[in-house]
C-alpha cells in the first residue's frame, strides 16, 4: 500500500463502527467511512469532544452537526496550503491520502526538469480543489486544471493563492472532462503527464452523465492521444470498489503499451495513530516512463 504518512496538520486518530476520528489542524471531525466495518472501543477522547460530526442517513446522504467549528480554516502539507470547509456528503475539500501521489509525481517532475531541462506539461482531469494541480505546479510543471464544477475550480484558485502559487503557470478550465480532451485532440495539443481522479458517478456542466464503469476505459484511450512523444507519467485514482488495483494496471498497461514504461497499482492509505494500523482509502494506478 502507498501510505500518506508525511502529514503534520492532518491525522486519522481512530476508527470504529463505520466512522473515523480525524484531526484537521486544530479541529476534530468524525466522518463516516465504509471501510471501517469493525467495532472497537472508542477510548480516544475526541469521540466525545469533536468539532464536527457528519451523520449518515438510512435514506442516503446525511447532514453535519457542528460544535464550535469555523466556516473555513486552513491546513498545510509541506509548502502547500489548503482551505477547508465542510460541505455536502461529508467532504471537507481535500483527500489527504492523495499526498502519497503528490510526493511521487512531484519527485518525478523535479528530477525530469533537473536532468533534462525540458518543460513539463501536466493535464489534471476531475481536478476538484486542486491538490494534485498545486503539487505539480510547485514541482515546476505547467498545469491544465479541468473540472466540471465552477465552484470547485474557484476553490482550487483560492488554494493556489494561499499556497503562494497565484502566478504559477496553471490554466483553470471549467468543462466536461471528456469533451475537453476531445477538443484538445482536435487542437493537436499534447501533455507530458496526465492525472485523473474520476468520480464513481457524476454530471457535467450541461448534464452529461459520467458512470465510471462505462466511461473510464474510453477516456484512457482518448487521453493516450494527448500524450507527448516522451511522456513522464499517467496517474489514475479510483474510489470505486469494483475498480481493483489490478484493473487499473491492466487498463494502463494495455493502452500505453506503445510507450516505454512500467505500471504499478496499489491501494492508498492513511496511518491510524492510535493503533498503528493503516486505513485503506481507494486505489491508484501509476504508469511511469522507464
Amino acid at each position: 500500500m502507498w501510505i500518506a504518512d508525511g502529514w503534520k496538520d492532518y491525522e486519522v486518530i481512530d476508527t470504529s463502527n463505520g466512522e473515523k476520528l480525524e484531526r484537521w489542524g486544530e479541529y476534530i471531525l468524525v466522518r463516516p467511512d465504509p471501510q471501517v466495518i469493525w467495532n472497537t472501543p472508542k477510548t480516544q477522547k475526541g469521540w466525545k469532544k469533536m468539532n464536527g460530526h457528519y451523520h449518515r442517513s438510512s435514506k442516503g446522504g446525511g447532514e453535519w452537526e457542528f460544535f464550535d467549528l469555523p466556516q473555513q480554516w486552513s491546513i498545510q502539507y509541506k509548502n502547500l496550503t489548503f482551505n477547508l470547509k465542510p460541505f455536502s456528503f461529508k467532504h471537507t475539500g481535500l483527500f489527504p491520502e492523495q499526498a502519497a501521489n503528490w510526493d511521487w509525481f512531484g519527485d518525478k517532475i523535479r528530477t525530469e526538469i533537473q536532468n533534462t531541462g525540458r518543460s513539463i506539461k501536466v493535464l489534471n482531469l476531475f481536478a476538484y480543489t486542486g491538490g494534485a494541480t498545486l503539487a505539480a505546479a510547485q514541482a515546476g510543471a505547467a498545469v491544465t486544471h479541468v473540472d466540471a464544477s465552477k465552484g470547485m475550480v474557484g476553490w482550487a484558485k483560492e488554494n493556489a493563492v494561499s499556497s503562494g502559487l497565484s502566478d504559477a503557470p496553471i490554466r483553470w478550465i471549467v468543462d466536461d472532462c471528456v469533451k475537453f480532451v476531445e477538443r484538445e485532440i482536435r487542437r493537436g495539443n499534447h501533455y507530458d503527464a496526465i492525472i485523473m481522479d474520476p468520480p464513481s458517478y457524476g454530471r457535467g456542466p450541461k448534464g452529461e452523465i459520467w458512470k465510471i464503469e462505462d466511461s473510464i476505459y474510453p477516456l484512457i484511450q482518448l487521453c493516450t492521444k494527448l500524450l507527448s512523444d516522451d511522456p513522464l507519467f499517467f496517474l489514475i485514482n479510483s474510489y470505486t470498489t469494483g475498480l481493483a488495483p489490478s484493473v487499473l494496471t491492466y487498463m494502463l498497461a494495455t493502452e500505453l503499451k506503445n510507450f516505454k514504461g512500467t505500471v504499478k497499482s496499489d491501494e492508498v492509505g492513511l496511518p491510524v495513530s492510535s493503533n498503528g494500523l493503516v486505513l485503506p482509502c481507494g486505489a491508484s494506478g501509476r504508469w511511469e516512463k522507464c
